[in-house]
């Protein structure tokens, strides 16, 4: 089940916000959004639910045992066994496969393949749970004596399924104690819309572009559409995850737990890194808190450190040599901006630091797009005019007319200036007489046209996917 499904939007959500509303104590608020979250996640995979529920027991027998102990040796060890076995799930059921057919290569050895299917979500539940851990551990939070609700907080449907990130740290007190105003659950609301806007029109139709340009055999591709595609792309993997978080944070008012912000209008960073501190934050937040810095962070083998946090990164997001790929390549140009670029970037215009910014990470998504080496040169080869058939054809004239006006409105949606009118117009109508009535009925009229106009566009399209389900 996905947030952008019928079922999701029409049954499943409206169902358990009401029966939580309406549940008059938190303990029974917390049952149900417990045994929501699990009939959520056994919709798709029912059996893989076990891994989940077995991940949080070890790692609550674990916070138990480091949180009751005194004795540096046990804590030590019972992280250990933690952090070895939670991540021993994601490494059988994620690299497994990847590990062994490389393996393989090497003459005389044949290790048979596995048939196991990567279980939905395991990357980003893995982390929260081990974030816990870790947290106890170092007692930046109390263990949690309740392994039901700790399993809430590792299943919170709002999240689980492809973040952002939540550390237990985060939102350790409200599990115990929430309340939801009128204002908040009507935040919630605005948020959860707009990441659904940003999915069911933004994000499916830009992507149906992407398709039709990378999907296919990419030997007959010209410059202008292998441009065209991937730029596609890039605008469909921004507002399909970014999408995906506002959905995820909004619920999370509406049920009373704050969630971070996970994007911050990466796509007008002037660097690399600063695209870095815009885009996924969640993930660079818990690569820098607890890989980066316990590797030393800034004060010792800092070259090392960032090398070590970018393969896992790319290694994170999936098992295939091109995230590994894409991985090294943020570390190269993120070294040599931290080493060369940022002692000159000050003084370059803007714009050229903008467009900079931009060309990289265009680049950067064809490593992620395709999963195959080949592939990867292929489409470098027909960007930069080596191996296309041809500049353009008629077709790809067509084609970027038909899609003119999407593009350029996927640019401005990309950058904060649609937020920016939209909070001048709250405020000035706040200001004038009976103007907190007329921004409420205008908040609930911008509701309920986003909602219907997204519900039209999800009713008559097939083309629905979720790109970070994968990982």
């Amino acid at each position: 089940m996905v947030f952008s499904s019928l079922v999701f939007l029409c049954i499943f959500f409206p169902v358990i916000i009401i029966g939580y509303h309406l549940c008059p104590v938190l303990k029974g608020k917390n049952l149900l959004l417990l045994l929501a979250s699990l009939l959520f996640y056994a919709w798709g995979e029912p059996k893989w639910i076990v891994v989940m529920l077995v991940t949080t027991l070890i790692d609550y027998l674990a916070g138990v045992i480091i949180g009751k102990s005194k004795r540096k040796g046990v804590r030590k060890t019972a992280l250990f066994c933690s952090v070895v076995l939670t991540l021993g799930f994601l490494v059988v059921f994620k690299y497994l496969n990847f590990f062994t057919s490389n393996l393989n290569l090497i003459p005389f050895i044949d290790i048979p393949q596995t048939n196991l299917v990567l279980p939905i979500g395991i990357s980003f539940y893995t982390f929260q749970a081990l974030s816990y851990v870790v947290d106890v551990y170092r007692n930046y939070v109390g263990y949690q004596k309740n392994y039901f609700k700790l399993l809430l907080y590792v299943s919170m449907f709002p999240q689980l399924i492809a973040g952002p990130i939540v550390r237990y740290v985060d939102i350790a007190e409200e599990i115990d104690e929430r309340h939801v105003k009128l204002v908040d659950f009507s935040a919630g609301i605005t948020k959860f819309l707009v990441g659904l806007a940003k999915k069911a029109i933004f994000a499916n139709f830009v992507g149906q572009l992407a398709t039709n340009y990378l999907s296919d055999d990419l030997s007959s591709v010209t410059t202008l559409g292998a441009w065209t595609g991937i730029i596609a792309y890039f605008f469909q993997i921004y507002f399909d995850f970014s999408g995906y978080s506002d959905m995820a944070i909004g619920m999370g008012k509406m049920l009373g737990f704050r969630f971070l912000e996970n994007f911050n209008y990466p796509y007008i960073s002037l660097s690399i890194t600063e695209f870095w501190r815009r885009w996924h934050m969640s993930l660079s937040g818990f690569f820098r808190d607890y890989v980066y810095i316990p590797l030393g962070g800034n004060r010792r083998h800092q070259l090392r450190n960032m090398f070590v946090v970018w393969i896992l990164t790319g290694f994170w997001h999936g098992a295939s040599w091109n995230f590994i790929l894409w991985g090294l390549y943020y570390f190269l140009i993120l070294a040599f901006e931290k080493y060369v670029l940022n002692k000159i970037m000050d003084k370059v215009p803007k714009v050229f630091r903008l467009v900079y910014s931009l060309f990289f990470v265009i680049i950067g998504w064809v490593f992620f797009y395709f999963e195959d080496i080949p592939s990867i040169g292929k489409m470098f080869g027909a960007m930069f005019g080596i191996t296309s058939s041809a500049s353009y054809t008629a077709s790809d004239i067509t084609t970027l007319t038909n899609n003119v006006f999407l593009l350029a409105i996927c640019a401005i949606a990309v950058t904060p200036v649609l937020r920016i009118i939209a909070n001048k117009l709250s405020s000035k109508l706040s200001n004038t007489p009976g103007g907190v009535i007329v921004n409420g009925v205008t908040t609930l009229i911008f509701q309920a046209a986003v909602l219907v106009i997204c519900l039209a566009c999800l009713v008559g399209s097939t083309y629905n996917p979720f790109l970070y389900f994968r990982f």
